[in-house]
């Protein structure tokens, strides 16, 4: 067994930003202590030289990550949720994995595959900032959004119908579950009806109760305005 680095872990954060949920969720379940840094998207903060400073494409989260035991002190930051959640699992080989193990290369791609749904076809699209930009062609906010995580869920559903167990990917926790349940608040915002895609539901479910998502969730935050908690 590797000994597990000291570090000192900091997450530039905004409360209901599904890409910052993703990495809570991930640090709580490998019980990875970290400072929140607050970046209120509806105030343009993520755009101020503070943010950009540490993150160039003017967006959350960052994960900065300080070695301070090193000759140098490292420090690592990261401005992509998907590479920080990859970092946290090789450099800290001794947490609980969000991956099955190098032997296994067909879960291992599956597991990317769902990531990849979810952070390909359903986040970038129904975010903040392209909302922003339909808007002006007279685009409905909430019927774009809800077209199209419909869309994603529908092939999540098609592919964990076939390999789910308790979760996406057999009986434990993976990456594609981090990513997933963030996915699920936002899709519960704009009405999805989930009875359309009974194994995510299921899935979705059994996350809830997690002491890890709930950690995560968007209405326990430091940041989560005061008519928001739960």
């Amino acid at each position: 067994m590797t000994t597990q680095p000291r570090v000192t872990i900091t997450l530039h954060t905004y409360f209901r930003s599904s890409c910052s949920a993703r990495l809570r969720i991930a640090l709580a379940l490998k019980s990875l202590p970290y400072t929140s840094i607050p970046v209120n998207l509806l105030k343009n903060e993520q755009a101020d030289p503070k943010n950009t400073f540490v993150n160039p494409s003017a967006t959350v989260p960052t994960l900065i990550i300080n070695y301070p035991e090193t000759s140098e002190e490292k420090t690592v930051t990261i401005t992509q949720s998907l590479a920080a959640l990859e970092y946290l699992e090789e450099a800290f080989p001794d947490t609980p994995r969000l991956l099955p193990p190098l032997s296994n290369p067909e879960s291992r791609a599956l597991v990317r595959t769902l990531v990849d749904i979810v952070s390909c076809d359903i986040q970038p699209v129904t975010n903040l900032r392209i909302l922003k930009r339909v808007a002006p062609f007279g685009v409905d906010r909430s019927a774009w959004s809800k077209e199209l995580i419909e869309d994603g869920l529908r092939a999540y559903e098609s592919i964990v119908r076939q390999f789910a167990g308790k979760f996406s990917v057999g009986d434990e926790i993976t990456m594609a579950d981090v990513c997933l349940i963030p996915a699920v608040w936002g899709a519960e915002r704009v009405g999805i009806d989930f009875g359309n895609f009974p194994t995510v539901k299921r899935i979705a479910e059994g996350l809830e109760v997690v002491e890890a998502v709930r950690e995560g969730h968007w209405t326990t935050q430091g940041d989560t305005p005061e008519e928001f908690r739960k």
